[in-house]
């Protein structure tokens, strides 16, 4: 009985530990498994993020006159490089409205205009934007460039007609009709034989005109715009410049009237001058003594100027007394003098 019950305890004691084992191995697994979900999701996330935080594209619609060759998925640039591309082209009224989707972070200026350009005959045609962004306010998402900041190239067809009508107009029924443009070419030919140096050199000197006008066209517009002024300050005083012009032509009578009376002063004058002339060269030694005495006597006065001005300060007095010591009844000056002056000092 003892044997059998030790049987049993052994057999209980190995389920048990059998169940435990199951359940480690099961919480290990859910750990597991818990620990790689977390790390597959912080890989997602990781990868996600940069698109998820990215700013969207941007779309700007501009209106044209005609959009012949532009398609959805043409290219749209800057300075030659693309920046994104056409997404729709449809018509608008008298307008085709092309949508455009642009790669975002870059700039464009509020005031930026779309051209259509060609690049050549058989090249795909694109939307350039203009101009480059330089600073200021930007183009915002979804604006609006409106026809007049557009523009599209002539087409082949249309400048082939013009050129077509313009050939017609010179032909043999038009202006050449009586080889009236013959005439001109050959004229033409038979004057500017042998001139195409000349008209070279005058060709390079207006384009360096044209460029020295362009480099100065900021003084030239300055010189302009103080010549308007100039001139409506004229404007404004029309009745002063009337009478400044009227006292001008009267003085200008008035010289025209004694130019005669001018003339003989002037040779005169011109006499007077050569006899002043004559005079110094003949007395020039006489002339510079004069001069030298003059300036020494100069030099006195200016060493005795106190004196003079004290002489000056009393002659009036002394005139004065004159006037009243004279008798005019005896016809005599009458004085006093102090003999005490002349004393003998102790």
């Amino acid at each position: 009985m003892a044997h059998h019950r030790s049987k049993a305890a052994l057999s209980r004691e190995s389920a048990a530990s059998a169940l435990a084992d199951l359940g480690g191995q099961a919480r290990r697994r859910t750990r597991l498994r818990a620990l790689t979900l977390g790390v597959v999701l912080a890989l997602v996330v990781s990868a996600a993020w940069p698109v998820v935080t990215a700013p969207g594209e941007r779309t700007l619609t501009a209106y044209f006159t005609a959009a012949v060759g532009i398609y959805p998925n043409s290219d749209v640039r800057v300075l030659g490089v693309a920046i994104g591309s056409v997404s729709e082209v449809e018509p608008n009224g008298t307008d085709v409205k092309v949508t455009m989707t642009l790669r975002p972070g870059v700039p464009l200026p509020a005031d930026a205009g779309a051209v259509v350009i060609t690049p050549s005959l058989v090249a795909d045609r694109y939307v350039q934007l203009t101009p480059v962004y330089r600073g200021g306010p930007q183009l915002a998402d979804g604006a609006s460039i409106p026809r007049d900041r557009t523009a599209t190239p002539v087409e082949v067809d249309d400048l082939l007609h013009s050129l077509n009508q313009l050939m017609s107009a010179l032909g043999p029924q038009g202006a050449n009709k009586d080889g009236a443009v013959s005439d001109v070419l050959t004229r033409s030919a038979e004057y500017l034989n042998g001139t195409g140096q000349t008209i070279g050199t005058a060709i390079k000197n207006l384009g360096e005109f044209a460029r020295t006008a362009s480099d100065s066209k900021d003084d030239l517009f300055t010189s302009v715009d103080n010549i308007s002024k100039f001139t409506a300050m004229l404007a404004a005083n029309d009745g002063q410049v009337k009478q400044a012009i009227s006292q001008i032509a009267s003085l200008s009578k008035v010289l025209a009237d004694q130019r005669d009376q001018f003339s003989g002063a002037l040779t005169e004058l011109t006499q007077a001058l050569s006899v002043v002339q004559g005079f110094i060269k003949d007395n020039r030694g006489k002339v510079q003594s004069d001069v030298d005495k003059l300036a020494d006597v100069t030099k006195v006065l200016v060493n005795q100027k106190d004196s003079l001005a004290e002489a000056l300060q009393a002659a009036p007095n002394a005139l004065t007394n004159v006037l009243g010591a004279y008798d005019q009844a005896n016809g005599t000056i009458d004085g006093r003098g102090n003999l005490l002056e002349y004393a003998e000092p102790k």
